[in-house]
């Protein structure tokens, strides 16, 4: 297996050769930014862990250089952030026990230009080597562009792989926008209320973020209560821990999918959803 970057690495946590490790692989995320994976891929994180047969690799895409710092951190350069970031990570993919951790290690300005293929290269280049079943990466909705960046990136990869090697579906998780405003019958809801502290424990984990200034570890945590209570406001809660998605399967089905036309859907359901109620009521 060959990626474009010097720099990129492939951890694993038990010590397997790379590409071993990679082949157990069931469930895999690609996120933008050390913690990206833990806020939205903990449905496949959970799914994996402490199974034989099911195994979680992580992917992410670019540096972390520009995360904003303060306290400790607040007077470390972008080096020193890259590298305490990537021990972070490597530490959640110990505690998360992944069957691998790969660091991509792309500039945020790499993954959101469009006509930069190399990401998109390693992307292929991984999922040949992994052949996973599920893939979780950013909502095509996230109000941060290098997270759009890195799901347009992950969408173009697979439409590259014959279909026979493509995996069974790809999902879009939240992570800088919910996906509560998504109607009822677009949303993906994976309940998450098991190993609560398995969750906090991989959210604790990134220090430099939480004691820098982001406390994603509350953040996270209460946004999957919140799913949870008020997804379905006629009946008492079934979980404790909901994280919503928005499906990209199709868009993995069929190349011809326009993909702006497909996230308009969602867009347009959810205002005819509010419209139609109002209408229903008013005078």
């Amino acid at each position: 297996m060959k990626l474009n970057r010097n720099t990129a690495t492939v951890f694993v946590p038990d010590g397997l050769p790379v590409e071993q490790a990679l082949a157990r692989t069931t469930h895999m995320a690609f996120g933008a930014h050390q913690d990206d994976l833990e806020i939205m891929a903990i449905d496949g994180i959970l799914s994996c862990y402490q199974q034989n047969d099911r195994w979680f690799t992580g992917v992410v895409v670019t540096d972390g250089r520009g995360a904003p710092r303060s306290s400790l951190y607040g007077d470390y350069s972008d080096d020193q952030m890259w590298a305490v970031r990537n021990k972070e990570q490597r530490k959640a993919a110990v505690i998360g026990e992944y069957a691998a951790q790969v660091f991509l290690d792309y500039h945020s300005s790499e993954v959101k230009n469009g006509a930069n293929v190399q990401p998109v290269e390693d992307i292929v280049e991984l999922l040949r080597t992994a052949q996973p079943e599920i893939v979780y990466t950013h909502n095509l909705a996230d109000k941060h562009d290098t997270h759009v960046g890195v799901a347009l990136k992950v969408i173009q990869a697979i439409r590259k792989l014959p279909q026979p090697e493509r995996p069974q579906k790809l999902y879009g998780c939240e992570v800088w926008r919910n996906l509560d405003w998504l109607a009822d019958e677009d949303k993906i809801a994976f309940n998450v209320s098991t190993h609560e502290n398995l969750q906090m424990a991989l959210m604790g984990v990134f220090d430099s973020q939480v004691s820098g200034g982001k406390r994603y570890d509350l953040a996270t945590m209460g946004r999957r209560q919140a799913n949870a209570t008020y997804h379905e406001p006629h009946a008492p809660d079934v979980a404790t821990g909901l994280v919503f998605a928005m499906d990209l399967t199709p868009l993995i089905e069929d190349d011809k999918v326009d993909i702006q036309a497909y996230v308009r859907g969602f867009i347009d359901r959810f205002a005819s959803n509010v419209y139609r109620r109002i209408e229903q009521m008013i005078l």
